[in-house]
């Protein structure tokens, strides 16, 4: 939500796709998501920018060899996935909000591309990877098509504070403080 008050054009944009697919005041049933190319695009680069955990743990399974740095069997291994999301190698302008790079694209949260993997990867994925992406898709959309948003006390997009707040979980850094009106 602060990414799209922050992008004005993307929440219009988002708001006027669910308004030609389902109407606008609607509640986003669980089919429609399919059908909702662009918010299912801003879930992805949200995620990619703001992982719920910015350090996932493993453990070594064997002794193995990455980058020249051997890894000992049983060590405890962080994967930094807030610095994946932002790798510049990876993402082009990595650091800008740009759901449109995944229109059309594969990479895909599940877990099967690692440039991308904001609930982990593997047999140790979160469990709830599925029942999250539901929620997310209904819960966003039925914000944006049930109500108009702005920024409280006339804040205006570009004096957002978007920094994060580092912890066992990502958070921002302000919490957003958004006023919702009817369609």
């Amino acid at each position: 939500m602060a990414e799209l008050l922050h992008s004005p054009e993307k929440l219009s944009r988002a708001q006027a796709e669910l308004d030609q697919v389902i109407r606008k005041g609607n509640l986003v049933d669980e089919s429609y998501i399919t059908c909702l190319p662009y918010l299912q695009a801003i879930i992805k680069e949200t995620l990619r920018l703001h992982p719920t955990l910015p350090l996932i743990p493993r453990k070594s399974g064997e002794e193995l060899e990455i980058s020249g740095v051997t890894v000992p069997e049983g060590a405890q291994v962080f994967v930094n996935v807030w610095a994946i999301g932002r790798d510049g190698t990876l993402w082009e302008d990595p650091n800008a909000f740009m759901p449109e790079r995944f229109l059309g694209s594969e990479i895909d949260v599940k877990g099967q591309s690692f440039e991308l993997i904001p609930f982990g990867g593997g047999r140790r994925i979160c469990p709830g990877l599925l029942l999250a992406l539901r929620m997310l898709h209904m819960m966003l959309g039925s914000l944006l098509n049930c109500f108009n948003w702005k920024l409280e006390g006339g804040i205006e997009p570009d004096e957002m504070n978007m920094d994060d707040k580092f912890g066992l979980t990502l958070q921002k850094g302000q919490p957003l403080r958004a006023v919702p009106t009817l369609v």
